[in-house]
């Protein structure tokens, strides 16, 4: 079966850096579209960042632009997002996720397959 396992996940100070990592199986990874979405408490879940199967294409929610980055290797089945600069507003729990298809897309329903969450705590 498809499994994505995220890590990375802790508790840090406001203007701090973390990297979530997730690794995927069961599935041929490279066809792939990728994304991130995070959920704060009593909050919808919401997309962070999509990243196209070869990696060309990114897309970034407007509120993480030029702090976060999201890169792919194909080779390890694993996708990563990069959080520099990190605010009290981006505690949430973070979700790696799998697209239904090929392409880049931001809506939730377009993901097929969730990882299980990790969760991302930025004091300040």
């Amino acid at each position: 079966q498809v499994q994505l396992v995220e890590s990375g996940g802790g508790l840090v100070q406001a203007g701090g850096s973390l990297r979530l990592s997730c690794a995927v199986s069961g599935r041929t990874f490279s066809n792939y579209a990728m994304g991130w979405f995070r959920q704060a408490p009593g909050k919808e879940r919401e997309f962070v960042v999509g990243i196209s199967r070869s990696g060309a294409a990114t897309r970034y929610t407007e509120s993480v632009k030029g702090r976060f980055t999201i890169s792919r290797d194909n080779a390890k089945n694993t996708v990563y997002l990069q959080m520099n600069s990190l605010k009290p507003e981006d505690t949430a729990v973070y979700y790696c996720a799998m697209g239904a298809g090929y392409y880049l897309v931001t809506e939730r329903r377009d993901y097929a397959y969730w990882g299980q969450g990790t969760q991302v705590t930025v004091s300040s």
